[in-house]
């Protein structure tokens, strides 16, 4: 039997889609989009075709596209981020944000965020940040914590499950993705006495999401390139230990938030970032690895056929060897990349699906895309990708 095969996500909306969304207007807030119901009759159907595209393509376990959460241009590299402030209160627009606050320096001991800007690949590279790293235009403006998190998104994630499982066959399996906390809580925080608190703030308005999805018979990803991401976001570059330290405070907030939820039924998607840029300042997987294998859930998505990390499937096997791998831990490798316009070869694809099922067996191998190829890559390309993804599974 071939290998189960997935998404990551985010897939590309069709023009219709983000035309739609493009039109919506704003709440008084500024940054909450108002829904029709011809923009939720369109989501509908986009979903239902989008999941009957991945299934032709060889997709065994489909999303919905993270179409319910708006695009509103052909790139944007945070829809993925962007749709929780439409479903999470206490935010408010301020005149200083996650973009364009100061930036911050830390020091041993005391390891904060500087501002997205100030990241230190950018600062090592900003010819090329400056002219050739594209990141599109998201659909609503950042806003920051202002007051108590509650969630009010209630709404929202009944019409993603409502699209899904209406697209789903029977006996059919699906998934929803969900920002993690430690994500989300990357909004400047004008509320909560520190960051830990602001995050576990998060953890308690998003795990109403989580098991919304969970109770429909769905699997929820839970979304947190900050895991890795955030090394690059520190300035100077921390030890490895406050950085450890740093990560498992999220890691924390992630087990508080869907305790009590069937782990085969949580997923946690990590990555280093979907932004085409050099990475020289990632940090390694072998240096995150111990802290993420104490995450509460059933399967982990990394990228593994990113070219600045494919080399650290060995992190893997290691781990297994040294018995620290959960011995029913489900491996989501990325074997096609959002980062390269080159369409991967189906026997590469069996090739890098391989040196995973050599570790834990083909059933506890789902392979996927690296990252999100929705607004990251033209349309064209990422299902030229997705049709080699399930092509090599086949091979596999």
């Amino acid at each position: 039997m071939p290998v189960q095969t997935t998404t990551s996500g985010s897939l590309p909306r069709t023009q219709a889609l983000i035309d739609a969304n493009r039109a919506r207007t704003f709440e008084d807030d500024g940054f909450t989009l108002r829904s029709t119901p011809e923009v939720d009759a369109l989501t509908a159907q986009a979903v239902a075709d989008v999941v009957e595209r991945q299934r032709a393509a060889g997709i065994t376990l489909v999303g919905d596209g993270e179409f319910g959460k708006a695009m509103t241009g052909a790139v944007d590299y945070g829809a993925w981020w962007g749709y929780s402030f439409q479903r999470v209160g206490g935010l408010s627009l301020t005149e200083v944000n996650a973009f364009n606050e100061p930036p911050v320096e830390s020091s041993p001991g005391d390891v904060r965020l500087t501002s997205f800007l100030n990241r230190r690949d950018r600062q090592r590279f900003p010819a090329v940040y400056a002219e050739a790293v594209e990141t599109g235009a998201g659909a609503t403006a950042f806003p920051s914590t202002t007051g108590p998190l509650v969630y009010r998104g209630q709404g929202a994630v009944a019409s993603d499950i409502r699209n899904l499982t209406a697209a789903l066959r029977p006996g059919e399996q699906g998934f929803l993705t969900a920002i993690a906390p430690g994500s989300a809580a990357r909004v400047r925080n004008e509320y909560y006495a520190s960051d830990e608190e602001h995050i576990f703030a998060w953890a308690d308005a998003l795990r109403e999401e989580y098991r919304a999805i969970v109770e429909a018979g769905l699997i929820v990803q839970l979304d947190d390139p900050s895991l890795a991401e955030n090394f690059d976001q520190i300035t100077p570059e921390p030890s490895i230990a406050d950085y450890q330290a740093f990560t498992q405070i999220r890691i924390d907030a992630i087990n508080h938030a869907i305790a009590g939820l069937p782990k085969e039924q949580v997923r946690l998607h990590l990555c280093w970032g979907s932004w085409h840029g050099p990475h020289t300042t990632d940090v390694a997987l072998t240096d995150i690895l111990p802290v993420v294998l104490r995450a509460n859930v059933g399967s982990i998505s990394f990228e593994a056929g990113n070219v600045r990390h494919e080399h650290e499937f060995t992190a893997w096997a290691d781990a297994s060897d040294a018995g620290a791998l959960p011995n029913d831990l489900v491996l989501v490798p990325g074997v096609v990349s959002h980062a390269t316009n080159v369409v991967e070869h189906p026997d590469l694809v069996a090739q890098r699906i391989r040196r995973f099922t050599d570790v834990v067996g083909p059933d506890r191998v789902i392979a996927s895309t690296d990252c999100g190829l929705g607004g990251r890559i033209h349309p064209d390309i990422a299902w030229a990708k997705l049709d080699s993804l399930g092509e090599g599974a086949r091979r596999a």
